[in-house]
């Protein structure tokens, strides 16, 4: 089969940027490249200090800025000077992540409203019902995976109800978010470009039927009242809008909150004393997930472009350069927290983290992953006291979403004891 120039010049640009990122990271050391590679995979917190030393715009292996400065990330993400960058026809897949305002807005009226702190809090019987149904089957005596027996599970099934999906098939969809969150950091390989093909035309084809039932039979659901929208004579939503914007509510849905259960038990346990605390007092869960979410946050940085020229923090930024903010450098600037490299789940300011963004794009989904995040990880102290590490893990391919593929855990047995 002949390869078209479309592909050809995809092809070109994919490994001439993975080219370029391995000699600026491997030979030249820069920081923010090697953020992209192996090392900024498995553990990105030392880059992160390596950038900090560096000042607080450093260069990246593509012409622009990395910062890990808290003050720098939260002007960026909160300035209307800087925008995701959005151009006439570019193939918005992420709906609201890829969209700056007057869209940006339009479709985040529509759906904001079913993320309100005030709306969430009735969630948490569903939360409840399926921790409890969850925990019934976890193994007590082997080795169980937690991210897929568990963490996954979890959001998965809320925010599938929260759309109106039925019968989801979590694991499918659990595939499909690991999919697209390895390639929001950029796609690795062809392999992995048909991979994620494939992941958005399942998606688009689940989505176009739950369309189409709900235009013959209403329903009272996120993705009713989207299609609803859709049908108003305003048109809040447009046609082409509605399976991207419905993609990045169901992979945002659980992609956080499944990395943010993980990447908290596995600090947890690496830290006994933080642990022991924490199940003698399972009413610390909510400043666990803040904690959590500073320590190792499920979504390590993110990119804003300047739409004029302008200023951070009295430093210039030219229009059309883009700023990394490196949130999970941000979450340990010693300028904010007090010795940020310790995990410590009594930290009074652990909630000025970044981890949820800023400003217009500020998450949000925000309350509804730390509701469910604080339930599930009171519910794993209080069930599991003894819980324990029980074999090798396997991170997440990409560097962008941090979070393990596989996480195996156990409980130990009791002891026995004898009677004489």
């Amino acid at each position: 089969m002949a390869i078209g120039r479309q592909q050809v010049a995809f092809i070109r640009e994919l490994y001439g940027t993975r080219l370029r990122v391995a000699y600026q990271g491997h030979v030249r050391r820069n920081p923010a490249a090697r953020l992209l590679l192996e090392a900024g995979r498995q553990d990105p917190y030392p880059i992160y200090e390596q950038i900090r030393r560096r000042g607080l715009l450093v260069p990246t292996p593509l012409g622009n800025h990395a910062t890990v400065s808290h003050a720098a990330c939260n002007e960026v993400l909160r300035s209307r000077n800087f925008g995701v960058g959005q151009t006439e026809g570019r193939d918005n897949q992420l709906s609201l992540l890829d969209l700056d305002p007057p869209d940006h807005t339009r479709l985040r009226r529509l759906v904001a409203p079913d993320f309100t702190s005030r709306r969430i809090p009735a969630f948490a019987p569903r939360v409840q019902s399926v921790l409890d149904d969850l925990i019934k089957k976890l193994p007590r005596d082997e080795p169980f995976d937690l991210v897929s027996s568990f963490a996954a599970p979890l959001p998965i099934a809320v925010i599938t109800d929260l759309l109106g999906i039925p019968d989801a098939n979590a694991e499918e969809f659990a595939m499909h978010g690991a999919r697209f969150g390895s390639a929001l950091g950029g796609i690795q390989s062809l392999a992995h470009a048909r991979e994620l093909m494939a992941t958005r035309a399942r998606l688009a084809e689940i989505f176009t039927e739950i369309f189409e039932l709900r235009r013959q039979e209403p329903k009272d659901d996120l993705i009713g009242r989207i299609v609803a929208a859709n049908q108003s004579s305003t048109e809040a939503v447009r046609p082409e809008e509605m399976v991207p914007l419905c993609t990045l509510l169901l992979i945002a849905g659980f992609e956080t909150t499944v990395n943010l259960i993980g990447n908290t038990v596995l600090a947890l346990l690496s830290h006994p004393d933080q642990w022991r605390l924490f199940t003698e007092q399972p009413e610390l869960a909510d400043k666990v997930v803040e904690e959590g979410l500073r320590y190792d946050p499920p979504v390590q940085r993110t990119g804003r472009m300047a739409m004029v020229d302008t200023e951070v923090l009295g430093r210039p930024v030219a229009r059309g350069e883009f700023v990394m903010t490196a949130l999970g450098g941000a979450n340990r600037d010693p300028a904010v927290f007090t010795d940020p490299g310790r995990f410590d789940i009594t930290r009074s300011n652990a909630g000025e983290h970044l981890s949820f963004s800023g400003g217009i794009h500020y998450c949000v989904g925000a309350p509804l992953a730390r509701l469910e995040a604080s339930m599930a990880l009171r519910t794993i102290a209080t069930e599991f006291p003894d819980l324990q590490p029980a074999g090798k893990r396997v991170r997440r391919a990409g560097s962008l979403i941090r979070g393990m593929q596989h996480f195996p855990v156990s409980v130990p047995r009791a002891r026995q004891t004898t009677i004489v």
